[in-house]
This record gives C-alpha cells, sequence and structure tokens, in this order.
C-alpha cells in the first residue's frame, strides 16, 4: 500500500512513492476531510486502508467511528523513521538511478 510523497521527501530521498507505516505523518487531498493533516493510526491490509488520528465521524447513536482512506488519496508529509529497512530501500533504488551505466 504505497501513497505519494511530499515534493521535499521526494527530493531528498528521489522516490515519488512510499508504503504507508503507522506514525506517517500525511496530508488529505481528496474528500469531506480535504486537506486535513494527522498521523496515521493504523494501517489495515485487508481493506487497504489507514485510520489517521482525530478524523472520526458520528454515527446516529452517538458513536465516534475512524475513517477509513485509501492511500492513494493521502500524501505522505513526514516520515516515521524509527523503519530503517524503508529507508534503506529509497536509498538503494536512489543510487541505482544514480549509478553509471556500462556498454
Amino acid at each position: 500500500m504505497g501513497s505519494c510523497l511530499d515534493k521535499e521527501l521526494r527530493k531528498k530521498y528521489g522516490i515519488r512513492t512510499l508504503e504507508v507505516k503507522k506514525g506517517d505523518e500525511v496530508l488529505i487531498l481528496r474528500g469531506k476531510f480535504k486537506k486535513k493533516t494527522g498521523k496515521i493510526i493504523k494501517v489495515n491490509r485487508v481493506k487497504n486502508k489507514v485510520s489517521i488520528e482525530g478524523l472520526n465521524v458520528t454515527k446516529k447513536d452517538g458513536n465516534k467511528v475512524p475513517v477509513l482512506f485509501h492511500p492513494s488519496k493521502i500524501k505522505i508529509i513526514k516520515l516515521n523513521d524509527e523503519d530503517k529497512k524503508r529507508l534503506k530501500r529509497s536509498n538503494k533504488i536512489k543510487e541505482k538511478e544514480n549509478a553509471p551505466k556500462d556498454n
């Protein structure tokens, strides 16, 4: 489940998209919550959706339920840098693109 990166992150890591992880700060691009930001609190791989802290919908019975977003409708603006494997993957991709080609 990948999501697009902010322009600054694209320049820094040299890639356009990256998989979403719990703790990433994101910006909503579509829907009722457009232009809202928050941290990812849950990633549901079965439904292919993520939930973001502070973005809830109130049901008729008064319960608050977190809104689920598809990763294509959000933009990562700040990475959770605790996961070193994810950042190594982006660096490997950047190194491959910058490597000289043998003819």
